[in-house]
């Protein structure tokens, strides 16, 4: 009987542990939409991770943006936030990611169901907002992220160097770039200098 009752007391302190290394919903979402246009913030559909560790929607939006909460399995902080033509894109990576497809297949298979019209990639040029930051600015119990760095990526499918008039890469800091050129996945990078 002892080793049971000290066994589930392991397991309970195990998984309260776990639990901790995940912040709240409210904190997670507050962290998340930090990555967004003000303007965009309140109404956006947020998608975060529950104690278990389990990724789903956090907060259902009511605005066109959708925002990813910061991974707490990862070293650095990093959320993110994109318009909600953009999420089938975003989903289907999510998806192959988990079904254990390295970078490499997952930009393939993107790029091949792109072509033959089963995966839709907005028509217009569409921005992602990547927001990051060290792990000792950051406040888990209140979703506070100091020192924070926003970066741009504007999807642009297809497009080339030739096209936007862009380089492959940048010249100094904080020039945009074109990325992928010519593929589904081809974006402009946009890497404002850190102070």
């Amino acid at each position: 009987m002892s080793k049971t009752f000290f066994s589930l007391i392991a397991v309970c302190l195990a998984l309260r542990v776990a639990g901790q290394s995940v912040p709240s919903a409210d904190v997670q979402i507050k962290t998340a939409v930090l990555a967004a246009p003000s303007e965009k913030q309140a109404g956006a559909k947020v998608y975060g991770y529950t104690p278990d560790g389990t990724f789903g929607i956090l907060r259902n939006g009511s605005n066109d943006f959708v925002c990813l909460a910061d991974d707490p399995k990862k070293d650095e902080i990093s959320a993110s936030c994109y318009p909600a033509t953009l999420d089938p894109f975003m989903e289907r990576g999510r998806m192959l990611a988990k079904e254990g497809k390295n970078p490499k297949e997952i930009f393939d298979i993107r790029e091949k169901e792109v072509k033959d019209g089963k995966l839709s990639m907005p028509k217009q040029s569409t921005t992602l907002y990547v927001l990051s930051g060290s792990k000792d600015n950051y406040d888990p119990a209140t979703g506070a992220l100091k020192n924070s760095y926003l970066r741009y990526v504007v999807y642009i499918p297809f497009a080339t160097s030739e096209s936007t008039g862009l380089p492959l890469k940048p010249d100094m800091p904080g020039m945009p770039w074109i990325m992928d050129p010519g593929t589904h996945r081809a974006h402009i990078m946009i890497n404002p200098p850190k102070p």
